[in-house]
């Protein structure tokens, strides 16, 4: 799974604990990013609804949440195999993410490319391509150069770009078939009909869109216009999300908790986020019984790393090293939502 600020790889354990204690069948990400907690929903047999408006993860959600026991994996291994032995060739990502900045080894970009042009050659039904996107976007995230987010990269080549850029055919995930749409969350959400929704919202000014736009490109295969030393794609200049400001999210958020129908939700919140403890329970409330655990752990890699000028050199201190994350529960059980949220989370 590729690197992922904000990823919930460590409280997915926890949700997927809370959520096989409650009677649900169906389930909504709405905010789904790589899609770990709709893959952790599958396993526990629901059926899942992902949904981000990233194009990548669509594709992610096309291997890992819609993939199901139909799809001909031989044939897949076999076109993997044969997307690895491609020659590398010049073209747009070599030039944008590899000279012009430098995400990955030149190398292994022209390999992308190469890769890239092929999978849009290929006859393939919309959960095959997806699955090949997923493989080449999983095989370049191992091979980059950046703490994680692509605002920057780093200053000298990172250890793992040097290795050889190589797809692996992604492994499929156990449980029903689920759906994936790329919607805006908003206007999705009064036509869900589902038994739980879970909501993991943009929670400060930093886009998704801009924080992945290598990957956005990789999928889309557009070639956009960039700007700035991190050759971000020209739109992420013009395509914002009212979640991302400050101004706007809280109300964002109250519309997007009002229109829900679902019985149960389940809601993340890091406490470096626009909307407070307190005000996240007093929205909730308005939608059921609410339950809290809350989480400590270490901040994004960025933060361990520190603050540092074009030129490498430290200049800034860091604020603080770990932070908190707050999970809650909604629902019309009372003594259930107790039960499920009893304790006092987990160090991670």
């Amino acid at each position: 799974m590729i690197k992922y600020i904000g990823s919930k790889r460590t409280l997915v354990p926890t949700i997927a604990s809370i959520v096989a204690q409650l009677p649900v069948r169906t389930a909504c990400d709405l905010f789904a990013g790589t899609t770990r907690v709709g893959q952790a929903f599958r396993r526990l047999g629901l059926e899942v609804h992902s949904n981000d408006l990233a194009t990548y993860s669509e594709a992610l959600g096309l291997t890992y949440v819609v993939a199901g026991a139909d799809v001909d994996r031989l044939r897949l291994a076999t076109l993997v195999a044969e997307l690895n032995a491609l020659p590398g060739r010049d073209g747009y990502f070599t030039e944008a993410f590899c000279r012009q900045a430098r995400y990955v080894q030149p190398e292994n970009g022209r390999r992308i490319d190469a890769i890239r042009d092929r999978i849009d050659e290929l006859v393939l039904t919309p959960v095959e391509r997806g699955i090949l996107l997923t493989a080449l976007l999983e095989a370049a995230d191992r091979v980059d150069s950046t703490t994680g987010v692509q605002m920057a990269y780093l200053k000298q080549w990172a250890p793992r770009s040097h290795a050889p850029l190589r797809l692996r055919l992604p492994d499929a995930v156990e449980g029903p078939p689920g759906r994936v749409t790329r919607l805006d969350a908003n206007l999705l959400a009064p036509q869900l009909d589902v038994d739980l929704v879970y909501l993991d919202p943009p929670y400060n000014h930093h886009a998704y869109f801009a924080n992945y736009h290598v990957w956005e490109t990789l999928v889309r295969w557009d070639a956009p216009e960039s700007y700035g030393i991190a050759n971000k794609r020209l739109d992420c200049r013009s395509r914002k999300s009212r979640f991302n400001a400050k101004r706007d999210a809280p109300a964002a958020l109250a519309e997007l908790i009002g229109s829900l129908r679902a019985p149960w939700l389940v809601v993340s919140a890091s406490d470096e986020s626009f909307h407070g403890a307190q005000r996240l329970h007093e929205l909730l409330v308005e939608h059921g019984h609410v339950g809290r655990i809350d989480i400590e752990g270490r901040r994004y890699v960025g933060a361990q790393i520190g603050i540092h000028n074009p030129a490498g050199e430290k200049v800034g201190k860091v604020s603080h090293l770990r932070n908190q994350e707050h999970l809650f529960v909604v629902g019309p059980d009372q003594e259930l939502v107790e039960a499920v949220t009893a304790g006092s989370g987990a160090l991670r």
